[in-house]
């Protein structure tokens, strides 16, 4: 469940979370009350060029998990020759531990739709998508009723808006797999270049920005850049919304600045001597309890947001397999370095966690994922090995200890580890 709106750690940095909680969903005068739309107000008394340039100097990377410049991603594609750009709002939300986008959606699609108006402004776009997950079609009919209000009221005059809802496929949270979705083809990656800024859906130049990243961007522009640009850390401006959940008392979604140690939303969240927490989702760093201070920002650990935490009473190869064993399954296929290695160290994994593993398991849990990494043609197969290296980093001992246990049982050690 997540944490009552009403109740503000101790340390959070409110900044969507506050236009977010405080308005009624289904009120549209509501977010107007607040000051909503007063940030498209603004970007209309400006070029878009001044408005790409706000975004750029404001320091805002993307929320879903890369951290690409957004500014600069919609400097492309303004600067690209083709008049049929096309904005979409990337709203799959597909990682495990992840519910930020949900929450802002439910909460406040208004804030979103305005910074959608924005965006298709500043890079000169008169079509947009709002891609919604599959299992959130219980927020369908309320986006439509935001979108027809927006319309209605001339917020969205220049802009028509299309919901394509997704199929449930984790890897149409992937910019160039969501846009074959779209196009009514089967959700796999895209060999690049070219990017999407150049040539993207329907091979018109397309900007792919999350829920979170968007909803940032009235507030950029009704309050300035260096308003922004001075929340967080050198490389990492502004807040960022985390997804907590686990084995912690408050599960739910913390807004901090970025910067902030895992220790803190280890405080916040009311974690008791956690063993290990992933940061990021399923393909995120594992990061043990003895590191607890590293940095919430890009140049620490980051990735989507999720923040999951065990105490310890879970089995870490366990859990890495079971990771894997979902990553194998969603990937797309296209590429063999991840249809075929995930597929090996979902059954290297298997093995160890049955008791049959041996030293050179190991060995090639290492050399397969330095593969996939440097081979994947998207960010599933390049970062799926990350909790397996980072696990056999952390944990290399609960790997030998289980194998020497397997052999000693299998009469190939004569000693009990």
């Amino acid at each position: 469940m997540i944490k009552d709106v009403e109740d503000k750690a101790v340390g959070e940095k409110r900044v969507l979370l506050e236009r977010v909680e405080l308005e009624d969903p289904g009120d549209l005068k509501g977010y107007e009350a607040l000051g909503g739309f007063t940030g498209l107000d603004k970007a209309h008394e400006m070029s878009p060029e001044a408005v790409i340039e706000t975004v750029k100097d404001s320091g805002l990377r993307g929320r879903g998990g890369a951290g690409f410049p957004c500014g600069v991603k919609w400097e492309l594609a303004r600067q690209s020759p083709n008049p049929d750009k096309v904005l979409i709002l990337n709203a799959d939300e597909g990682e495990v531990g992840t519910f930020k986008d949900r929450y802002i959606l439910e909460h406040n699609p208004y804030m979103v739709l305005e910074g959608m108006a924005i965006g298709a402004y500043a890079i000169g776009a008169d079509k947009g998508y709002i891609y919604l997950r599959d299992e959130y079609h219980y927020l369908l009919t309320s986006l439509e009723k935001a979108v027809s209000e927006c319309k209605e009221e001339g917020y969205l005059n220049d802009l028509e808006v299309e919901i394509v809802e997704g199929a449930g496929a984790y890897i149409c949270g992937e910019e160039s797999a969501l846009m074959n979705s779209i196009e009514g083809k089967r959700g796999e990656s895209r060999y690049r270049p070219p990017f999407p800024p150049e040539k993207g859906l329907f091979e018109q130049p397309t900007i792919i920005n999350n829920v979170e990243t968007l909803s940032n961007v009235p507030l950029i522009v009704e309050k300035g850049a260096e308003w922004y640009a001075a929340l967080g850390t050198e490389k990492s401006k502004g807040t960022k919304l985390f997804c907590v959940s686990g084995d912690v008392k408050r599960p739910g979604v913390y807004e901090l600045e970025l910067g902030t140690s895992l220790k803190e939303v280890m405080g916040l969240s009311g974690a008791e001597s956690p063993k290990w927490v992933q940061v990021g989702g399923s393909t995120g760093r594992l990061i043990p309890s003895d590191r607890l201070d590293t940095a919430l920002s890009y140049e620490g650990v980051l990735g989507s947001g999720a923040v999951m935490v065990s105490n310890g009473t879970r089995d870490v190869i366990e859990f890495v397999y079971r990771t894997l064993e979902f990553l194998n399954e969603e990937s797309c296929g296209k590429c063999a370095p991840c249809r075929e290695g995930t597929e090996v160290l979902v059954e290297i994994l298997g093995r160890l966690t049955q008791g049959e593993g041996s030293e050179q398991d190991l060995i090639n849990l290492e050399t397969l994922s330095e593969v996939m990494m440097d081979a994947s043609l998207c960010g599933l197969g390049q970062t799926a090995p990350i909790p397996v290296l980072d696990s056999l980093r952390y944990f290399r001992e609960v790997y030998e200890a289980r194998i020497e246990q397997s052999l000693y049982l299998r009469g190939l050690r004569t000693v009990k580890a």
